[in-house]
């Protein structure tokens, strides 16, 4: 306690014994006892000062009834300042409670109040350090949450068990606790834990305030000195006041976090209700474009952009082959679409058979409603494809009959050919080639070759379908009539139709073609000569082991012209010799000549210049001229038989003129 204090509690001392009036001259002649002490309290003079007075008239000599009026009024002076610093330490005291509780009633930030009492009672205490620690509830200890004037991080850190140090002991008993001396204190427990921190911080004396909601102990206001002192009964009712307001800044703070809580879950279910019902009104829209979609003959595309613009995303459909095989069947087999990474998949299927899917990409968050449209989205594309299939099974039938009927029927009429043809937008006047196709892969039974062969004729009727052609199953295989586009060859169409055909199935197919045909109903055995053809060009695939390859009878060489309905002589020697003959005519050499002679002297350059006339580098030359136009292996077995029976025919089939090189 200040001496300060200490006086100003002294009782008060009675005034002058003998009335002022009796003894006149006192005033006039040393002047009024109050005035130097009056002056002290005016400019606010520490205690010291006031003893000034009294000293100077003791030294003056003046008489001992002057120097008691001074002491006595020394005495008065101290009581009216101590009076006075108490009344301004309260007004303190208060102005620092009201701008607490002004903080309080605008709380914004619950550490910024919490930090502010801390403070205030720090700097009106004057102690070292003020801290405030919190109930965890949870855990059944209190913790550290606000600290003023500490240093130790230690001690910042700690936390108090109840019973645990003076601060558990407050949390404890609801009720204040102060020590002048914390480490030789016996009323609370010690730990070491709690007694390091307090050592690390050099805390002595401290004051412990509980903070209180209604009966309960929410945490505990300290105030703590690093040397011995006393707190007094105002102080701890000081450091009282600023823990209720602690306290009601915390349950303001709980009641505001609980506000705004209510208030964020009210937003919540707002945006829930509005989000279910956008999703209502998005499920209604996707169901009105779908019907639209169905009643005007849509396509899968069709619906997953429809799809795509409802759910906001990227929907595409997808066959089975190219989608994830396991949700692909986890979604067939629960009828709903499933999570697949980022995406959803939503499978398309009819009965056990998979047709598909519907992707739904990069959307990993999505609404059940949301979901129930992408399957209904699925639902309406099974329905889609099934009705396709059977309008492709009945185009394919109707394809197949007429071309069937061209194949076998001989009584037919032209005009009512090409009026069924035009409606499956097909020209029977172009020209066609008839390719006959077949699988290469052995099948383990007669269900499994019988499945293979439908989905042989299936991909050949698509195929026909996309390139204006007909296809029909016939002979264990699939025929197929295509037309050819300008400057396309029948043995480009046929090697295109087995990559394609094989790429369809899965297995190798192997297609022979006819030679190009025109005026399909102009003779009623031209279609079937074709096939004829096309089946003979596939046997010979087969035999020469080019399975899975496609060829027409120009891709045979001399053999062609066996398996060739029409015999092609003239395009057989033109393919073979044609540059030769181009150059013999352009230059009017004699290239023609030395290779007939050639090969008639058994392909010797000796003989052969002996029968020519000509030296034997001469033969060399053409020779050699003759490689450059025919090709390096214009000598190998097969090429040589192929160009002595195109010579021949050359001979046969042209005039005969002594003069024409080579025509002898």
């Amino acid at each position: 306690m200040s001496r300060d204090h200490v006086q100003s509690t002294e009782p008060p001392v009675p005034g002058p014994t003998v009335p002022d009036r009796a003894r006149p001259d006192d005033r006039s002649a040393y002047g009024s006892a109050e005035a130097p002490f009056l002056e002290l309290l005016a400019r606010g003079a520490s205690a010291e000062a006031y003893e000034q007075p009294v000293l100077l008239a003791r030294a003056e000599g003046l008489p001992a009834e002057r120097i008691a009026a001074l002491e006595q009024a020394r005495r008065l002076a101290l009581r009216v300042r101590s009076d006075l610093e108490g009344r301004r330490r309260r007004e303190a005291e208060l102005s620092a409670l009201f701008e607490t509780a002004h903080d309080l009633a605008g709380l914004r930030d619950l550490d910024a109040v919490l930090q502010a009492i801390v403070q205030r009672a720090r700097s009106l205490l004057g102690t070292d350090v003020a801290y405030l620690s919190l109930n965890d509830p949870a855990r059944g200890d209190t913790y550290m949450r606000v600290t003023e004037g500490s240093v130790a991080a230690r001690f910042q850190q700690l936390r108090l068990g109840m019973g645990e140090g003076l601060g558990g002991l407050v949390a404890q008993t609801a009720r204040p606790y102060v020590t002048d001396d914390y480490f030789r204190d016996d009323r609370f427990e010690h730990t070491l834990t709690i007694d390091t921190g307090v050592r690390d911080e050099g805390l002595v004396a401290i004051l412990g305030v509980p903070l209180m909601l209604g009966h309960t102990v929410i945490g505990v206001l300290f105030a703590a000195d690093r040397r011995a002192r006393v707190f007094e009964r105002e102080q701890v009712a000081l450091v009282g006041s600023f823990a209720a307001l602690a306290a009601a800044a915390i349950d303001t703070a709980n009641l505001l976090a609980e506000t705004r809580s209510a208030l964020a879950d009210l937003e919540r279910a707002n945006e829930i209700i509005q989000d279910r019902s956008g999703v209502i009104e998005r499920a209604s829209d996707v169901h009105d474009r779908l019907a639209e979609l169905v009643l005007r003959g849509g396509g899968v595309h069709d619906v997953a952009a429809a799809v795509s613009q409802v759910l906001d995303g990227t929907v595409e459909f997808i066959e089975a082959a190219a989608a994830p095989a396991q949700a692909l069947e986890a979604s067939r087999a629960e009828g709903h679409a499933v999570r697949h990474g980022r995406d959803w998949i939503a499978a398309v299927a009819a009965g056990d058979e998979l047709l598909g899917a519907l992707v739904l990409r990069g959307h990993p968050g999505l609404d059940p409603v949301d979901q129930r449209t992408l399957e209904r989205a699925a639902m309406v594309t099974s329905l889609l494809l099934l009705a396709r299939r059977s309008a492709a099974e009945a185009e394919q039938r109707v394809r197949g009959e007429l071309l069937d009927h061209l194949l076998d029927a001989r009584d037919r009429d032209p005009r009512l050919l090409r009026e069924r043809a035009a409606r499956l937008h097909a020209d029977l006047d172009a020209t066609h080639a008839v390719l006959s196709a077949r699988l290469e892969g052995a099948a383990a039974d007669a269900d499994e070759e019988a499945d293979a062969r439908r989905r042989l004729w299936a991909a050949a009727s698509h195929l026909a379908a996309t390139r204006h052609g007909l296809a029909s199953a016939r002979d264990g295989g699939t025929v197929l009539l295509l037309p050819l586009a300008p400057g396309d060859t029948a043995t480009d169409l046929a090697r295109r139709t087995a990559r394609h055909l094989g790429t369809a199935v899965h297995e190798p197919v192997t297609v022979g073609a006819s030679a190009p045909v025109e005026h399909l109903t102009a003779r009623p055995d031209t279609v079937a000569a074709a096939y004829a053809e096309a089946r003979r060009c596939l046997d010979a695939l087969r035999v020469l082991g080019r399975s899975g390859d496609g060829a027409a009878a120009e891709d045979f060489g001399f053999l062609g012209l066996l398996l060739a309905g029409e015999r092609d002589i003239a395009g057989f020697v033109d393919r073979t010799l044609g540059p030769v003959v181009v150059y013999d005519e352009r230059r009017g050499t004699e290239l023609l000549r030395t290779l007939d002679t050639y090969f008639a002297c058994g392909m010797s350059p000796a003989r052969t210049k002996d029968d020519l006339h000509v030296h034997v580098n001469t033969v060399a030359q053409r020779l050699e001229r003759v490689g450059r136009l025919l090709g390096e292996d214009w000598q190998s077995p097969a090429r040589a038989l192929e160009i002595q029976l195109a010579l021949r025919l050359y001979r046969f089939s042209a005039p005969a003129d002594p003069s024409t090189p080579g025509r002898s």
